[in-house]
């Protein structure tokens, strides 16, 4: 309660997490059809310059995305901090239906301890919002290799309070190893099935009790990175990039409807040759046998799931939009190689001619 009369009380604010392809929109899209999140505010921090997670979400309206149970979400690929105190302006001043919780779903490159101290330490943010808690959404399948691989996932994991783990039916067993490893990296977090109800999972408050020690040193750490310091360069560390410098992400897109047996086949090139340099791809494709029903198509790795066919187009955009976040891995080649397979070749570098003995590349590149 506030303490203040005249203070509005705080807004439960819960943060949805997990590396690339864990299954967060999956878990988002099925909680979001429960009545316990009717009046719920989204947003949707995407990673790469065009963002698909929304609209995998429902329809647009400019930034702001009305939702079938009365929900909004916003998407953000700039200052989450920004968005959270314009949502409140839009909120104050009638602009929009007001809410009672928000929901952010972050990038899966998110290293959640930003986020967490902004929350906690704004001086504005942290009286209109409260932390309700941290849902990390681990992968059984991928989720032993993302932890071995990326700083994040092991962060996501560990200030989580509550992990939620997918795809437990694809990895062959209980993944009894990944759960024994997720209760080291934080023992008090339940680890929970994907179905379990919307309540229980948006339940509680966010808390260091029974979190391991570094998650107190990585919100010190923010601590001082937001506090105007200069390292030996001159440069705030708060304002450095904090992703791999390796990790690109990139867009593939095309005006026209694409024949469905080129799409495989680009696919099982790309996957066949360079699947352990994709960390997500995710995107909605138009072919050419049904370019009204556009297809839904995810992959991590080697694993690229069967495209999905929606009922229509979920914004007035009917292109067809693949985006790739990839590790090492040139966007310039992977582009070369979608243009030869919608039969726009550019033979003009030494990529070309690598390929040009694959049994799978299109005739002429």
């Amino acid at each position: 309660m506030s303490d203040d009369p005249r203070r509005p009380e705080p807004i439960p604010l819960t943060v949805l997490t997990g590396f690339l392809g864990a299954g967060k929109t999956t878990l988002l899209n099925r909680l979001l059809r429960d009545p316990a999140l009717a009046d719920t505010v989204v947003i949707v921090n995407e990673f790469g310059e065009i963002g698909l997670d929304h609209l995998l979400i429902e329809s647009v309206e400019e930034d702001m995305i009305l939702l079938g149970a009365g929900c909004l979400c916003c998407t953000v690929r700039g200052d989450l901090v920004a968005a959270l105190e314009d949502l409140l302006r839009k909120r104050d001043n009638g602009r929009v239906t007001p809410f009672r919780r928000v929901v952010i779903e972050t990038t899966g490159l998110a290293d959640p301890a930003p986020i967490l101290h902004a929350l906690i330490a704004h001086p504005y943010l942290s009286l209109r919002y409260r932390l309700q808690g941290v849902v990390t959404v681990v992968d059984a399948v991928n989720g032993a290799a993302s932890l071995d691989a990326h700083p994040e996932a092991v962060r996501q994991a560990a200030v989580a309070d509550r992990i939620i783990l997918t795809k437990t039916d694809l990895a062959g067993g209980d993944a009894a190893d990944l759960r024994a490893r997720l209760a080291q990296l934080n023992p008090a977090a339940p680890i929970d099935p994907p179905d379990v109800p919307a309540e229980t999972l948006l339940g509680g408050w966010f808390g260091l009790d029974g979190k391991i020690a570094q998650v107190r040193d990585w919100l010190g750490a923010e601590a001082v990175a937001t506090s105007g310091q200069r390292d030996d360069q001159g440069q705030d560390p708060g304002a450095v990039d904090r992703h791999d410098a390796a990790i690109r992400s990139f867009a593939l897109t095309s005006d026209t409807p694409i024949r469905r047996a080129a799409f495989e086949m680009f696919l099982e090139l790309l996957r066949s040759g360079h699947g352990g340099a994709i960390l997500r791809m995710k995107g909605l494709v138009a072919f050419a046998d049904a370019p009204e029903r556009p297809a839904v198509v995810h992959g991590v790795g080697h694993a690229v799931h069967a495209p999905v066919s929606l009922p229509g187009w979920p914004d007035a955009d009917h292109s067809s939009r693949l985006v790739l976040i990839v590790r090492d891995l040139d966007p310039g080649f992977v582009g070369k190689l979608w243009d030869a397979f919608l039969g726009r070749p550019r033979i003009d570098s030494p990529d070309a001619a690598a390929l040009s003995d694959n049994p799978l590349a299109p005739p002429g590149f």
